[in-house]
Formats: structure tokens, sequence, C-alpha cells
């Protein structure tokens, strides 16, 4: 009888002992998540006085008569007119990249080592399926709209479009044309959009900021053009069918 009793409460106490470790392994795992996995936040404050510089990282889903599209992107923008934005698919695959910068436009395909050279706004309007020119979509993000001539147009551009502010004074929507956005979501207290839709006759899409940095350090070369030398100029037509295939 000793001899079950014994067994017994030596069976217990290792059931204790695993139990103990159990719940410890549980609490160290649940305070590395929280500690080490939890997300980062997406903009850092307070902003700075004067932005120069705006970098990040967006999903964007577009939909239209043609079917619909998922993407994701980085950004790079150096205020007021220079750009890099990098497309990928939802499996992390570089699709292609957009380059705005010494007066030129360009549209690479990497894994083909070709480009289109055309007008900033008809490249654009391949990523988000109407045409916008670079400092636009610059204010789409920032929410900033004004002390910038809009486009070559200047004044008498800026004045097509109408604008709707919130009880802060941030824009909350817009309109020029057929062309509409709404910012659904804001980051924290900034006039950036987190979340934001749009629509036109041809489409309709919504964005939304996963990570944005603000006046980071530029890495050099990154809007060089210097890489063409060793790419293909191609046609759009021929763009868009080896475009096509990728998908």
């Amino acid at each position: 009888m000793s001899r079950i009793l014994t067994e017994g409460q030596s069976k217990d106490r290792q059931s204790i002992k695993v139990l103990r470790v159990s719940l410890f392994l549980i609490v160290f795992l649940a305070i590395f998540f929280l500690v080490y996995c939890r997300p980062s936040p997406v903009i850092l404050l307070p902003l700075p006085s004067e932005i120069e510089r705006i970098e990040g990282y967006a999903s964007l889903r577009i939909s239209g008569d043609q079917g619909s599209s998922r993407s994701k992107f980085s950004f790079l923008f150096q205020l007021p007119h220079q750009g890099r934005i990098e497309v990928s698919n939802i499996l992390g695959r570089t699709l292609y990249q957009i380059i705005v910068a010494e007066d030129k436009a360009v549209f690479i395909v990497p894994s083909k080592r070709v480009y289109w050279q055309g007008e900033e706004e008809e490249i654009i309007r391949y990523f988000l399926g109407f045409r916008l020119n670079l400092y636009e979509m610059i204010n789409l993000l920032s929410g900033k709209w004004e002390g910038e001539e809009i486009g070559d147009e200047g004044e008498e551009r800026k004045e097509s479009w109408s604008f709707e502010k919130d009880e802060r004074g941030r824009i909350m929507a817009g309109q020029r044309g057929e062309f509409q956005f709404e910012v659904k979501e804001f980051l924290a207290d900034t006039p950036f959009a987190r979340i934001l839709i749009f629509q036109h006759p041809l489409n309709r899409g919504l964005l939304k900021i996963l990570r944005i940095n603000l006046n980071q350090p530029l890495k050099k070369g990154v809007f060089s053009l210097s890489v063409l030398g060793k790419y293909e100029r191609k046609s759009w037509t021929e763009i868009e069918k080896i475009l096509a295939n990728e998908n």
C-alpha cells in the first residue's frame, strides 16, 4: 500500500512540475510576442516642422470592369518631384518599379531587364488606374494640397480640385472631374491618410498605409537611372504584353 501511495505522490509531483513548466512557457511566449512581435507604429510623432521625404509601405486593391487586383508596394518620395515606387504581388515578388527623377519618368520590369519611358501621369495611371502627377499622389497621402504648384498647369489646375475638411481642418475628401477620393482613416492625429478610398468611372480602389517614416536619410543612388544602360527600352504595348505574361 505504501509503495502505491509513494508512486502516486511521485506522479502527482511530476504532473505539477510539468504543469509549472508549461505555464512558464506559455507566459514566456506571451511576453515575447507582446514585446517583440507587436506591430511598430505606422508613423512617428510628433511630425517634423518640415517634411522633406516620405517613405513607407502600403497595400493597394483596385477593382474595375476588367476584374480586380491586389498588390503591395514600397514608396519613397523626395518632395516635391522625385519618387520611387516598387510594386510586388501578394507573394512578395517584384512586378515593376516606377522612378520619377531627372525630369524623366520610367516604368521598369526588373525580371525582364526592360523599361518604358513616358509621361509621368501616364505611368502613374497604370499604377493607380487614373491620371495623377507625382506631387498629387504625394498630396493624397500627406493631406497637404497647398504651398506648391500642382503640375505644370500650376494654379489653374489647382483650382480644378475641390475639397472637404473635417472639424480639425484636415482634408477628408476631394474631387477633380470624375475622380473622387475619401480618407476613411487618418494616421493618429496627423493629416496623413491611413486608409484612403478612390473611385473613377473606370475603376475604384482602396489604399492602406502599413508603415511610414519621415525624413529618413536618403540612400545613395536611390533615384539614379544609370541602371537603364543595362536594360532594353520597349514600347508601352510591349511592356503590357510582358506584364500580362508575368501575371
